[in-house]
């Protein structure tokens, strides 16, 4: 399934699209890591396991791409791969994903512009006649 980069004036708007909401987000997170760096030279060799949760769906997805942020910062990755499971539980939306990549190197990574954080700026989650769309702007 496809991501999307949208045209955004200081920052840059990411837009998952899939058949289900987990696929969405998936390719949202994928927008989210292709701004910075090459997806095809990010080797999946390291999977990171993580979970959010939030009261929306577009509270989720800024959730869930702020944490796969922190996961780069923290650890020092790149990500190309990602699955989640996306739960209702009451009235709570809960996510577990999964991340896959390898810590960043400079000499063999083409890296991109950095992205500091997801917003809630543009930040929309919801059916297509064919599917499903995630998008919100991240700031750089």
């Amino acid at each position: 399934m496809p991501y999307e980069i949208l045209d955004h004036v200081a920052d840059a708007g990411v837009r998952g699209i899939g058949r289900t909401v987990d696929e969405a987000f998936a390719e949202a997170a994928r927008g989210t890591f292709a701004l910075m760096g090459d997806l095809d030279r990010i080797e999946p060799k390291t999977a990171v396991t993580l979970e959010v949760e939030a009261d929306s769906l577009e509270s989720l997805l800024v959730e869930w791409l702020g944490e796969l942020l922190r996961e780069r910062d923290v650890q020092g990755m790149l990500f190309s791969r990602f699955e989640t499971r996306i739960t209702a539980r009451g009235q709570r939306w809960h996510l577990i994903g999964q991340a896959w990549g390898e810590p960043i190197d400079r000499r063999r990574h083409r890296l991109g512009v950095e992205v500091k954080a997801a917003t809630y700026a543009g930040v929309r989650v919801k059916p297509t006649h064919d599917g499903w769309m995630a998008q919100c702007v991240v700031d750089l």
